[in-house]
């Protein structure tokens, strides 16, 4: 006893000093080895035992506690039995004993070395393990100890860690299956025995579905139930319930839907569902649920009233417990819903159950949106926990996207009283972000609309007339909330400079989901959508057309005349609301076109006209170019409506393509004019003076004119020539690099797309190719004149002015090849033939700056884009002459430099360059073939040596795709077939030829399954996949002898290590793949060598693995047998590990 003490005394001081802020890190970490050193000795834990009863020290407890947990996790099998049934018989006496008095966290952590015992001895050595915890749950004062070991039991051993055997696994699962009715029962009956405790009036639980009573719905019983006033609980109730909830939230997660789930437990937990919706429990709570492992002395504390601490969850409440306590009963039970809700796997038994809850969901969203003289809807739900309110919200999106399908036709739910309410709530939001969700679920109900008659066409009219008044209704409010003539106060919260992740600030987000909502309803209701929009548009429209009154001319400055703050703040509301609303025309511009083109002709035209009649209207005034009373706000609002008006335009061009289709040799007078007008506005936006905004609009409309239109007469309009003239003849007014890159992409276009509807000879061909040979011309005049400069120039001034020129041409030459990638022969030849000369004078310059990474970057840019598009135009000799310079050039000095700056622009070169190879070596034919040698040897001699060692992601991509190509697209360069052999003897003989190159190619991909980096890792196991799929890789001789087993035992031994877990499943199916070549094979030879080369199990463990293999050749049991070999081997081993010898003394 006196040693126990002493070493007692010992401890506490070594954790105190350990723990105590002086203590050095050096000092620390021999106070480490030597717990580690005590607690690996055999028979520490008693010791633990002792220190556990007799301190009060936390420090002290937790490591105590963490001693057993280790023995327990790592050691149990090799500890005697008679020590274990002592363990198992002190541990819950102690718990028993002291778990008042313990911290919440030393009382949590001492239920999960319990539960840890019973996952190993449950229930063949320790048979009372879960009775115990079931007579604690049903002993009134032992309930909230009981609650704790049974959520701890549902986390540790429904779902247990990869520390237990699959067969173990699966036996805790039945096990614990079987015990649910009666837990659930129990918990059943806590809850409801609170509730009636505690009722003003007693609650009768709904009739039973097997009753054969129908189920009312709106004045039924559980309607009266619900109107029922909330009970007051006292502060042990309250705790309580908020442990049962818990434990049946985790439940719930796991367990499958069945009769179990009665409707006794679905009301109960109802019941508790309206706590949320009292504003009596309206305190704000910032963590109202844990989730932290019991493990970790973190789980929650409310449970005991214990106050939270150590990092585990806290209320904050600027009040006593209970209010925050009754929203935090609200929360729980809405997330004991959830769960039950989110199994889209429902039992045709369950249906009826699944609907009672959305019956009992009903009166609840009715409550939330109930209105009274003292509060509105919004001030209620303004009003609700947070979290709550989230909860809710969550359910409602997982009603309508798993179970509105199930729930629709029954008579028993009032779907369209439902949206009414969804809709009262939706628009009540108190928060952005609660809107942002519930315009989600609209999405998701409109989705399932639109799905719905589409596959019902017979039904739509009914399913609309169903459903019109709720649309058009919530297509009226959406539109409302993006008007800041209505809601200018919360509409300017929204953050309009800031972008997010997606480059969308606040507002663009919300007008965008907003817009979204409108147009799914204007894909189900066209007229009527369009005539709900059409008088909000006209409306602000009025306003912007009549300002050309207010502008007042004094010399060369013009200035709107409209100075009253009143009347600034209207026009700034109407200017946002203009912008809105021609971006809700734009976005509606698809539902113009295709089959319904005739039908809604009219409409469109209509539309297209207003457009096209703002476009000219901002032209003519020049709006940017005016002065206002308020430059920071009107002037941008001016700005943001002329580009929007030209955007809507542009979002027309699809329509305005099939129009010009439909009028063909017909009276085109219209057409031209829409045409003729739309060019006459926005060409002279495109100048320097421009703001970028408008500019890049205008350009932007330019462009799908030029490219989705395609007017024969555009390049002969005077608007349009005289861009021609400004960008071919301005050498000092230059527009932004991204305005610049648009104009000339679409000046090219013009004349290299083919115009529709004309035949072949009336396309002009031989006229519009010297057009555009002067236009490129023009384009790199300067560029051009560095060809006399094929020596690195001696000034560092001539250097630079070179990489400028370079670097403003050949971006912009890039942009126009790649515009044309797709289209005819006819417009890549006449591309070449324009751009000859650059080329030629890109590849003389090459060599001059192959030590300037940046510029080379920008050369390989452009000839990455020549060789995806015009590689046949190049023809075979100059394509060669390119390939033969590059290969000259990256020696192997070159490519380490530059792989070298990982991330840098010379990694970014070397890249390109492979790629260029990749396209190379996909050409069929024979032309390129004489290539393959080198760019092998390029790849494994030179690139592969320097990357096998480095991270380097993105060059290591790029190698990989080009081995992959090179071998798929080039697969006869290694395996010749005897045609005739085939033919004679029924199967292809297999010569192979370039054996070593093959050989280090594959080994390279075997090696890179050995690295970290999980997306090199992916990518080349699919491509190993897809060599096998095409050209039956694995089933190759060379491959199955040599290789196969390798491959194998290496994506195993990445399971067993679980380096890669995320790829779990492909790792498997590859692993199948391969064994499938020859199933006798794998099961007699490799599965046994590979058993008996692992090491730390001895060999009746290896034995019981392979008889656990099941010797099945479907996919499903395979994969099933391969996890189960890992599971299995990563537990026989920790089972294995030997305890160190020698004892340590404290």
């Amino acid at each position: 006893m006196a040693s126990e003490e002493a070493s007692l005394r010992a401890l506490e001081s070594l954790m105190t000093e350990f723990f105590h802020s002086c203590t050095t890190n050096d000092r620390k970490r021999e106070i480490e080895e030597l717990l580690n050193n005590f607690a690996q000795q055999t028979g520490a834990w008693r010791l633990c035992l002792f220190f556990l009863s007799n301190t009060s020290n936390e420090y002290v407890m937790m490591y105590s506690l963490t001693v057993f947990e280790n023995l327990v996790n790592k050691m149990w099998l090799g500890v005697a039995s008679q020590d274990k049934m002592e363990i198992r018989s002190c541990l819950p006496k102690l718990l028993l004993a002291q778990y008042k008095a313990m911290p919440y966290f030393v009382r949590n952590k001492l239920c999960k070395v319990i539960v840890d015992i019973g996952r190993q001895d449950w229930p063949m050595f320790y048979h009372d393990f879960f009775t115990n915890t079931v007579q604690l749950i049903q002993s009134p004062t032992m309930v909230p100890l009981g609650l704790v070991l049974l959520k701890t039991t549902s986390e540790e051993l429904a779902c247990p860690r990869e520390d237990l055997s699959v067969a173990r696994k699966e036996e805790l699962r039945k096990l614990l299956l079987e015990q649910v009715p009666t837990v659930l029962g129990i918990l059943t009956g806590i809850l409801e025995m609170v509730w009636n405790k505690h009722s003003v009036i007693a609650a009768t639980p709904p009739p039973s579905p097997t009753s054969g009573e129908s189920v009312e719905l709106l004045g039924s019983q559980y309607s009266k139930l619900l109107c029922q006033p909330m009970p007051e609980l006292d502060t042990e109730s309250q705790e309580l319930c908020c442990g049962v909830l818990e434990c049946l939230a985790h439940l719930f997660s796991w367990i499958p839907l069945s009769t179990s789930i009665t409707p006794a437990l679905l009301a109960s937990i109802f019941h508790f569902a309206r706590f949320g919706c009292d504003l009596r429990g309206t305190a704000k709570m910032y963590s109202c649920t844990s989730s932290s492992s019991a493990s970790n002395g973190q789980q929650d504390s409310v449970l005991l009233g214990h106050p939270s601490n150590g990092g585990g969850p806290t209320l904050n409440l600027t009040m006593d417990g209970s209010p925050a306590e009754r929203a935090r009963l609200g929360v729980l039970a809405m997330m004991c819903v959830n769960e039950l809700v989110s199994k889209n796997c429902v039992p045709l038994d369950f249906e009826e159950y699944l609907l009672r809850m959305f019956q009992q969901t009903f009166f609840l969203l009715q409550r939330l949106t109930r209105e009274n003289n003292a509060l509105t809807v919004k001030s209620r739900l303004q009003d609700l926990d947070e979290s709550y309110m989230e909860k809710f919200t969550d359910f409602l999106r997982l009603f309508v996207s798993v179970h509105l399908r199930r729930i629709e036709s029954s008579p028993q739910f009032p779907v369209v009283e439902f949206l009414a309410l969804l809709f009262k709530y939706t628009f009540n939001q108190p928060t952005h972000e609660g809107y942002f969700a519930c315009l989600d679920i609209w999405s998701i109900f409109l989705d399932y609309l639109t799905t719905q008659i589409k596959s019902r066409l017979a039904h739509r009219e009914s399913v609309l007339n169903r459903y019109k008044d709720a649309l058009l209704l919530l297509l009226r409010e959406v539109l409302n909330r993006i008007l800041f003539r209505y809601n200018q106060a919360q509409l300017e919260e929204l953050d309009d400079e800031t972008p997010d992740d997606d480059q969308q600030t606040e507002w663009q987000r919300y007008l965008r989901q907003s817009l979204e909502v409108v147009a799914k309803v204007m894909e189900l209701l066209p007229s009527h959508a369009f005539s709900t929009l059409f008088p909000f548009l006209q409306e602000n429209l009025d306003v912007y057309l009549g300002l050309q009154q207010f502008i007042v001319t004094s010399g060369t400055s013009r200035r709107l005349n409209i100075t009253s703050e009143n009347d600034c703040r209207r026009l700034h509301c109407s200017l946002k609301d203009l912008s809105s609303l021609l971006q809700a025309v734009g976005r509606l511009a698809e539902y113009f076109i295709g089959e319904v083109f005739g039908a809604r002709f009219n409409d469109a035209l209509a539309v297209v006209e207003r457009l096209v009649e703002i476009t000219c209207y901002g032209s003519q005034i020049s709006f940017y170019d005016v002065e206002t009373a308020v430059p920071s706000v009107l002037k941008p609002d001016l700005i943001d409506v002329q580009a929007q008006s030209l955007a809507a335009l542009q979002a027309y061009s699809h329509w305005y393509a099939q129009f010009y289709s439909e009028v063909h040799r017909q009276n085109q007078c219209r057409f031209i004019s829409l045409i003729t007008s739309g060019m006459d506005a926005s060409c002279p936006l495109i100048t320097a003076k421009v703001p970028e905004k408008l500019l890049l609009s205008a350009c932007h409309l330019l462009l799908s004119v030029a490219t989705t239109i395609r007017p024969v007469f555009l390049v002969t309009l005077p608007a349009v020539q005289n861009v021609f003239n400004f960008i071919t003849e301005n050498q000092t007014g230059r527009l932004p690099q991204e305005a610049h890159m648009l104009v000339c992409r679409t000046l090219s276009n013009m004349l290299l797309l083919p115009w529709p509807n004309l035949p072949e000879s009336e396309q002009q061909w031989h006229t519009r190719s010297v057009s555009h040979a002067n236009l490129i011309a023009a384009l790199t005049r300067d560029y051009r004149l560095l060809r006399g400069t094929a020596s690195l120039p001696t000034r560092r001034l001539d250097l630079d002015n070179m990489k400028a020129v370079l670097h403003q041409t050949l971006p912009v030459l890039k942009d126009i090849v790649d515009s044309i990638s797709g289209e005819s022969t006819k417009s890549r030849q006449i591309c070449y033939q324009s751009l000859q000369d650059s080329v030629q004078v890109s590849l003389a310059l090459f060599p001059v700056f192959i030590q300037q990474p940046d510029v080379t970057d920008e050369m390989l840019s452009f000839f990455l884009t020549l060789f995806q598009a015009l590689r046949v135009q190049m023809g075979v000799s100059f394509t060669g002459h390119i390939i033969q310079t590059f290969l000259s050039m990256f020696t192997r000095e070159q490519l380490a430099a530059s792989i070298l700056q990982e991330g840098s622009a010379g990694s970014r070169v070397v890249e390109k360059f492979l790629r260029i190879l990749q396209v190379v070596v996909q050409e069929p034919g024979q032309a390129f073939k004489p290539f393959l040698p080198s760019i092998l040897s390029l790849c494994m001699d030179q690139v592969y040596p320097i990357l096998a060692e480095r991270s380097s992601p993105d060059v290591k991509a790029e190698l990989f795709e080009l081995l992959y190509e090179v071998v798929h697209h080039n697969w006869r360069y290694f395996f010749k077939t005897s045609v005739l052999s085939s033919v004679q003897r029924g199967v292809a003989e297999e010569v192979m030829e370039n054996e070593a190159q093959f050989t280090a190619a594959m080994q390279a991909f075997g090696q890179s399954f050995l690295q970290p980096d999980i997306h090199i890792f992916k990518q080349n196991l699919s491509y190993l996949e897809s060599l096998n799929s095409k050209h039956k890789l694995y089933h190759r001789k060379l491959f199955r002898t040599s290789m196969l087993f390798h491959f194998i035992n290496v994506l195993l031994q990445v399971l067993l290590h679980k380096s890669h877990d995320l790829l779990q499943e492909e790792i498997a199916l590859a692993v199948y793949n391969m064994a499938a070549v020859d199933f006798d094979a794998f099961y007699s030879v490799f599965l046994r060598e590979f058993l008996n080369s692992c090491q730390g199990v001895d060999p009746n463990q290896q034995a019981v693995l392979g008889c656990h293999f099941k010797l099945e050749r479907d996919l499903p049991t395979f994969t099933q047998s391969v996890h189960r070999l890992i599971n299995d081997l990563r537990y026989y081993r920790l089972c294995n590990s030997s305890l160190p010898t020698g004892t340590v003394k404290l």
